[in-house]
């Protein structure tokens, strides 16, 4: 036994135990430390909080939220406060704003105005990414971090009861499907009720609407060879699609609704189909709800109205949250902005949104009750959304399509700094030629006219029509070989060429279409008349039955934006932000879209 034992002994002596034991030792103390760190963080602000009180003084958190959902995050952010958290040694409060997310959208980006709508925000909360990639779009900059989805809800189709009925009942259609049934004269035939007449549909502006913007992606994208999402820039290409976006423009009201509420109210009030301006519109479930419940704001409903769930890629709303960046945000309330955002995504808060506000999370089957016009029903197959970018193009491509496609002249900075680095080894010239390429390629019918601006490029002058403001299937051939033309030259005039602009604009305004004006431009004015004579003379040629207004995309580091938002702000237009040339196609693409 000895033996055999002093063998065994010998044997293991070939590897020495003491390295083992030490990395055991450092493991479990290390683990020990960080589990100390992470504990003691979280017992030193709740007793800086609890007895010593916030050593650097409060901070607040001011979140705007889609009023859709503004109840439960307001008793949320009550039951928060109730933790006392301490961040940074600063005690958090957080103030809920219920606000319209197209009007936060405009102040963020165009600058808060505080005498208005009170102080800004330092996160947001609106109903869909879309509006999240619309303010990266006019200036990434604001956005303090990744948006993050505290809950969803499905686009519905909103219908009178009785359409409602007759579509349930009757044969499944997809959202691809809408282009031909709402083109045929006939279109209730399909659900035996020929008697209807028109399947006439209402879809406001996709740029102010995300229901709309959602349910036009997923016909798309039903339309596509792969028959479903994400809707791509080169499918915007495709003549399919654009035929497919034309047709659904087209069959589009003369004069759709400006909102989604706005046609959820006239609806509301429809008697008798065969006499109805529209029966259907795009709305998000919840949104929906909040209108048969008369929670919305708007007047009591006159009639409860039905959602139907429509086949195909079903498009959803995904209630974002994400922090805001800028001079009066700080890392503080970034750091709360995401200490709340996870909050919300508690169980107990996530509860508290479906019950309330009726959208879905993954937590709970919760719904409101009762909820009148509503199934609440599965969505097998949800829709893939388009990229941040790709939203932009189709909402600059869906206003550049149907009988009421808008009329958009875009005079381009020409100067020697247009040859400096835009990115990824690309000059801004380089970047400014694809953009204008992709719009053109892109553009479903509309109106386009190009100009450029520098010095001297027409004898004195130091602008130059490249291409009158004519329909798009007239002269594509000639946009892009003007697009390949441009070459960077001397100065910047921007106001002397910004007045010529406008004022052949107004001579040549299309009655019935939105005509703006959009300006590319990385420099400050350089020569010829001065702002205040521009603003002049913009003010005499001014005439508000022919409304025009002027937005400018400052490209690039070297602008100074501020005479461009006097400008903007004084003609109905707005000032974007392409700090690069990644940056211009989707501020080019917002601009586009502007509203129709």
């Amino acid at each position: 036994m000895g033996r055999h034992r002093a063998e065994l002994l010998k044997t293991r002596r070939g590897v020495a135990l003491w390295p083992i034991v030490a990395v055991a030792v450092v493991a479990v103390l290390g683990l020990g430390w960080f589990t100390w760190d992470y504990v003691s963080g979280i017992v030193d602000e709740r007793a800086a909080s609890s007895s010593e009180g916030c050593p650097e003084g409060e901070a607040t958190l001011r979140v705007a939220v889609a009023p859709s959902i503004a109840e439960p995050v307001q008793q949320a952010a009550t039951a928060w406060a109730a933790q006392r958290p301490v961040i940074r040694n600063h005690c958090v409060l957080v103030e809920v704003q219920a606000m319209d997310s197209a009007m936060t959208l405009q102040n963020l980006s165009q600058g808060w105005d505080q005498a208005k709508v009170g102080p800004p925000p330092s996160a947001w909360l609106p109903e869909s990414t879309l509006w999240v990639n619309q303010l990266k779009a006019a200036n990434a900059a604001l956005l303090g971090s990744t948006p993050t989805s505290v809950a969803t809800s499905p686009v519905l189709l909103a219908v009178p009861e009785q359409a409602g009925a007759a579509m349930l009942s009757g044969s499944s259609f997809r959202w691809s499907d809408l282009p031909d049934l709402a083109a045929a004269g006939d279109g209730w035939s399909r659900f035996q009720k020929p008697e209807w007449g028109a399947l006439t549909l209402t879809i406001p502006d996709p740029a102010r609407n995300p229901a709309s913007a959602l349910a036009i992606q997923s016909a798309l994208a039903g339309s596509s060879p792969r028959g479903r999402g994400p809707v791509t820039t080169e499918m915007l290409s495709d003549d399919r699609i654009k035929d497919v976006m034309n047709r659904l423009a087209t069959a589009n009201i003369a004069k759709p609704a400006s909102t989604t509420l706005e046609a959820l109210v006239e609806l509301g009030k429809v008697e008798d189909l065969a006499k109805a301006p529209f029966e259907a519109v795009p709305v998000v479930e919840a949104d929906l709800y909040r209108r048969n419940v008369g929670k919305d704001g708007a007047a009591s409903p006159v009639r409860v109205l039905s959602g139907v769930q429509v086949g195909g890629p079903t498009p959803t709303a995904d209630y974002p949250f994400v922090a805001l960046a800028g001079e009066l945000t700080d890392d503080v309330q970034v750091r709360a902005a995401q200490r709340f955002s996870d909050f919300l995504k508690e169980p107990d808060q996530q509860r508290l949104l479906a019950q309330q506000s009726g959208v879905r999370v993954g937590s709970t089957q919760e719904r409101p009750n009762p909820a009148p016009g509503i199934r609440w029903a599965a969505t097998p197959e949800a829709l893939e959304p388009a990229d941040a970018d790709s939203t932009q193009q189709i909402s600059a491509a869906w206003a550049s399509s149907g009988a009421g496609a808008q009329a958009v002249t875009v005079l381009v900075d020409v100067s020697r700094s247009m040859t400096q680095d835009g990115g990824d080894g690309q000059t801004r010239m380089s970047w400014l030629k694809k953009a204008l390429r992709g719009q053109v390629e892109r553009s479903v019918g509309g109106l386009f006219g190009l100009w450029e601006f520098s010095r001297s490029l027409d004898g004195t002058k130091p602008y130059k029509q490249l291409t009158p403001t004519k329909p798009v299937s007239q002269q594509r051939t000639a946009l892009v070989d003007a697009i390949n033309g441009l070459k960077p030259t001397s100065a910047t005039q921007t106001y002397t060429s910004v007045l010529a602009v406008y004022r052949s604009a107004m001579e040549n305004y299309e009655q019935g279409r939105t005509n703006r004006i959009v300006v590319v431009t990385d420099g400050s004015n350089d020569g010829g008349i001065s702002l205040q004579q521009l603003q002049t003379e913009l003010g005499k040629l001014r005439n508000d039955d022919k409304p025009l207004p002027i937005s400018f995309i400052a490209f690039g580091s070297d602008v100074d934006r501020a005479p461009l938002n006097q400008i903007a702000r004084a003609h109905g237009g707005t000032v974007s932000v392409a700090a690069n040339g990644r940056a211009l196609d989707p501020a080019l693409s917002q601009l586009l879209a502007g509203n129709r």
